[in-house]
């Protein structure tokens, strides 16, 4: 059964669709959570982003200061790249270990790889298949500006990705959260279904 990357720019609601791909009995594995695991206390990845970043990079308690570093990274592209160079060779090393068991000893119909950058890292040439949730620019914004707390630090981490349609033209399959939970929750069971058919053997 096929390895899917999952992937999609800030608000689209990519982790939704990963809720309910689980829903549905696919093994998911968020890469978000990977990328705390991987700057834990202790860390490695940790210790070259003080080394890097300074103290600053680090609350009281040891653990990574991800507000100041967001802050950081989504106003200065050469200190979003540095720690892009740090944190995601260890992300992707654990994708790989994910991939090969799954290969091996896997029991779900299909691995979901959810990665917001899958495309910008190079990460979806690992993939079968190339799942991208879509979001009208609109409902983009509405939703990064609940999140983040205003419209221009929205707009800051919206920008810093690769534009949605730069990303459609690379995908095998596009689930659209621009409406509501039932119509993307449709939309997920038709491509789940449609996934399933073609990649069981005859």
């Amino acid at each position: 059964m096929p390895v899917v990357g999952l992937t999609g720019n800030i608000g689209s609601g990519k982790s939704t669709v990963a809720r309910m791909l689980n829903e549905l009995g696919a093994l998911v594995l968020d890469t978000d959570q990977v990328a705390r695991d991987v700057v834990a206390p202790g860390t490695p990845a940790l210790q070259k982003i003080m080394a890097v970043f300074g103290r600053q990079a680090l609350n009281p308690d040891g653990t990574l200061n991800r507000a100041r570093m967001a802050q950081l990274v989504f106003t200065d592209p050469r200190a979003r790249d540095r720690l892009n160079g740090i944190v995601h060779p260890d992300i992707r090393a654990v994708t790989l270990q994910t991939i090969a068991d799954y290969r091996i000893n896997g029991n779900a119909p299909l691995l979901v790889i959810e990665a917001p950058l899958m495309i910008e890292t190079g990460m979806h040439l690992l993939m079968d298949e190339l799942w991208l949730v879509t979001v009208d620019p609109v409902t983009q914004l509405v939703r990064v500006t609940a999140r983040d707390g205003s419209e221009e630090d929205a707009l800051r981490r919206m920008n810093a990705q690769l534009p949605q349609e730069e990303k459609i033209p690379l995908a095998h399959r596009i689930i659209d959260n621009s409406g509501t939970l039932n119509a993307t929750r449709l939309q997920v069971l038709r491509t789940w279904k449609v996934a399933i058919k073609t990649n069981s053997p005859e």
